[in-house]
């Protein structure tokens, strides 16, 4: 039976490198999306998955819409 699963380390890996060409570190996005350092850490390293709030926080911090993470995390999939 097939089931689609969301690969974790593609959605750490979309997460990391907009946070990269933002230019901004994992402490001043994680300060800007009131998450803890060490949990964005953990979704980057693709450990964790992210929910939608937390998704929504960080992209509003990355000052990038939402949907434009899902492309660029789609278009790696």
């Amino acid at each position: 039976m097939f089931e689609p699963m969301l690969d974790s380390k593609i959605v750490g890996e979309t997460i990391a490198v907009a946070r990269k060409r933002k230019g901004i570190s994992q402490d001043v996005l994680s300060g800007l999306a009131g998450i803890g350092r060490t949990h964005l850490s953990a979704i980057e390293r693709g450990e964790r998955k992210p929910t939608l709030e937390t998704l929504y926080r960080i992209s509003l911090a990355l000052d990038m819409k939402m949907s434009d993470i899902v492309i660029m995390i789609e278009d790696k999939m």
